[in-house]
């Protein structure tokens, strides 16, 4: 008995049969759930080399952090404290409030130490990382910037040009590698606060996607309440039933991106099913008490409190769970007033928690495999700005531990002002490409097309793999 209609068509059979492939490709995505099957698994012909590491925690101190009261001594600064900074150090030199004023000597505000076996010297306001992690450390004292206010500034370090709408960093690595995960984000931001200094507001595109799909995009975690919101289903609705929800909205999205081609409906199909994943993922990752008293001990938190340490908590379970890049701002470091006291008391607000992540990831053996990132958008000035101090770009620090990162050492430095780089110069391009070459990449040769031009992360001028900073 022949059951195919009669008067069928070619296009109408051509075109049926194109849909229900479709759908069963998508029924097949969709069915799923198996943990460690990659959303996105990258482009093709990368990673370039062998990576050393796997994945970056950024813990980024939003502000300008004061690189002079925190990890470059300057006992020069010390003994001329009030008297007028030479003119043959700041002549021609870009200056942001202090412009045209009386610029006078500010001497470091806290006292510096020898910390750890190898002698690394930074202020006594870190007793945490003093004590745990100054042998895990690779300090870099001779960064520069090109940006003297914040916003262009945190646009620089975030995505290598000060033009906005270009892509994040975390968004460069996720399109290039992939992800580990299908339940998560490959690119997760959290943001803290606490009682000093001005607070720096974070913008939203400082981890956008830029011109590369928006599945890239880095999603913002809340530090305290539902870290996502809308994540959990409302009452009377079964996991199953939003199972059926999300199953016919992506049909209907399939069916849209046949015949549109439209790279958006590619992106919303997989965000559709990774929020639908990450309605059980999310709260088993907040959920810490499965962590020991031990470990609360190390961080000084009870998680979910919105402090720095309860996010630097909630970064290792994210890496542990196959986020490959992970950012966290602390918004208090801008200290154009009061820089004593509000250096020593940011500094209190992330030191434990920051040496908890390093210690945590250590005896966990993920430290060999995951690079932490240190530092601000740029530092702060020799000069004085009342009792406190300006922005300053052109010599400031950050540190960097794990994922071959040499331990226990410091690199390049700056004049015995503390203004300029002087010693082995490092530039945000510099840092960019060496962070690049120890996830497997090879910066120059990681574009994309857009208007025409092959787009870099490191942009256009000369970038350089410190190959000093690296084991």
């Amino acid at each position: 008995m022949n059951l195919l209609p009669a008067g069928i068509a070619r296009r109408s059979f051509l075109r049926d049969s194109g849909i229900g492939l479709g759908s069963m490709a998508l029924s097949s995505l969709l069915s799923s759930e198996a943990v460690g099957v990659p959303v996105s698994a990258g482009i093709p012909g990368l990673p370039h080399f062998a990576p050393r590491a796997k994945r970056i925690i950024w813990l980024y101190m939003a502000g300008g952090m004061t690189h002079l009261d925190t990890w470059d001594h300057k006992p020069t600064l010390q003994k001329l404290h009030g008297e007028p900074m030479p003119e043959s150090v700041t002549n021609g030199q870009q200056i942001a409030q202090l412009q045209g004023q009386k610029l006078t000597c500010f001497a470091p505000q806290h006292n510096f130490q020898k910390w750890g076996e190898s002698g690394q010297s930074f202020a006594e306001i870190w007793p945490h990382l003093g004590e745990k992690c100054a042998d895990d450390m690779c300090i870099v004292r001779s960064l520069h910037t090109d940006a003297i206010n914040h916003d262009p500034a945190h646009t620089f370090m975030n995505t290598g040009t000060m033009v906005s709408g270009r892509p994040a960093m975390g968004s460069w690595l996720t399109y290039g590698l992939g992800t580990a995960t299908d339940s998560l984000p490959g690119f997760v931001v959290m943001v803290s606060t606490g009682g000093y200094g001005q607070k720096q507001p974070i913008a939203a595109r400082q981890w956008h996607s830029g011109f590369l799909p928006g599945q890239f995009q880095g999603v913002e975690f809340r530090a305290s309440g539902d870290p996502v919101l809308y994540a959990g289903n409302p009452p009377g609705v079964s996991r199953n039933i939003q199972r059926d929800v999300v199953n016919s909205v992506q049909q209907l999205n399939q069916l849209a991106e046949q015949r549109l081609n439209d790279p958006e409906i590619s992106t919303r199909i997989r965000q559709y099913e990774l929020a639908f994943r990450m309605q059980a993922s999310v709260p088993d990752l907040m959920d810490v008490s499965d962590e020991p008293q031990h470990i609360f001990d190390l961080y000084g938190t009870k998680g979910g409190d919105g402090t720095f340490a309860s996010n630097c908590l909630l970064a290792r379970r994210l890496a542990e769970r196959g986020v490959r890049f992970i950012q966290l701002y602390h918004r208090d470091w801008d200290h154009h007033g009061a820089v004593k006291d509000h250096s020593a008391g940011t500094a209190r607000e992330v030191d434990q928690g920051a040496a908890a992540l390093v210690s945590d990831l250590k005896q966990r053996g993920m430290l060999d495999d995951t690079i932490i990132v240190f530092g601000s958008e740029f530092g702060r000035t020799p000069m004085a700005q009342g009792n406190g101090r300006d922005h300053h770009i052109a010599g400031f620090t950050m540190w960097f531990a794990g994922g071959g990162f040499r331990a226990g050492m410091s690199y390049g430095g700056t004049d015995e002002f503390g203004y300029h780089a002087a010693e082995n110069r490092v530039s945000v391009h510099d840092v960019h490409a060496t962070l690049l070459h120890q996830l497997g990449i090879d910066h120059r040769r990681f574009t994309y097309k857009f208007q025409g031009l092959d787009v870099k992360l490191t942009g256009v001028e000369e970038a350089t793999v410190v190959q000093d900073l690296l084991v």
